[in-house]
């Protein structure tokens, strides 16, 4: 099965075509999602986000919605899953957007899948060759996907959650870790110093 089969690709907006030029042409301002927000495990971070003004009031469809799945056209192609708190966010041109059919899959078994190393796999084959790796919509479209039902789907997200977490638990234990080893090794050379003086 294709992913055209259980889910309609849109490209997000051509931001040079909407950008205010002058400050008395903006007629609104966004919050914008870049690459930046977007981590290699398909997480979003929401602490960085940039304004964009606008010359024109944007179509809806430009902006993410609860239920989307956003892409990166380009490597590494990071596929996150848009929740209620990312909602409501402008969509360049170098993400595609994913609207699921959630009767047959859903958006958070699509990124997951999006994100694993077969589908890594099919990117760098669509991409060999061209010095900047980026995918268009039709490739996109055209990746095969392996649908299971939707209860085997629902285990597969609820256990790729507490992965996640648990990620972010030891990212954060290895950053605590890091600041004490920091102080320890302060301390000790201070306490050296002060035995020689």
């Amino acid at each position: 099965m294709q992913l055209n089969e259980v889910a309609v690709v849109k490209t997000g907006l051509v931001l040079s075509r909407k950008k205010a030029a002058f400050e008395h042409e903006t007629k609104a301002t966004y919050k914008l999602i870049t690459l930046r927000n977007i981590t290699d495990d398909g997480t979003i971070d929401l602490t960085s986000l940039e304004e964009f003004k606008s010359n024109d009031v944007l179509d809806n469809h430009y902006f993410t919605q609860e239920g989307d799945v956003l892409i990166r056209l380009s490597h590494p192609n990071s596929a996150v899953f848009i929740d209620k708190e990312a909602s409501g966010l402008l969509i360049p041109s170098y993400f595609a957007i994913i609207k699921v059919n959630e009767r047959k899959i859903l958006p958070e078994f699509l990124a997951w899948y999006l994100n694993s190393k077969e589908i890594k796999k099919e990117f760098e084959r669509f991409q060999s060759g061209s010095r900047i790796p980026s995918t268009n919509q039709n490739v996109i479209k055209t990746l095969p996907v392996t649908v299971t039902t939707i209860d085997k789907q629902k285990v597969l997200i609820e256990i790729y959650r507490l992965h996640l977490k648990e990620k972010e638990l030891y990212r954060s234990l290895i950053e605590e870790k890091e600041k004490w080893f920091i102080g320890l090794s302060k301390q000790i050379l201070h306490k050296s110093e002060d035995n020689h003086g």
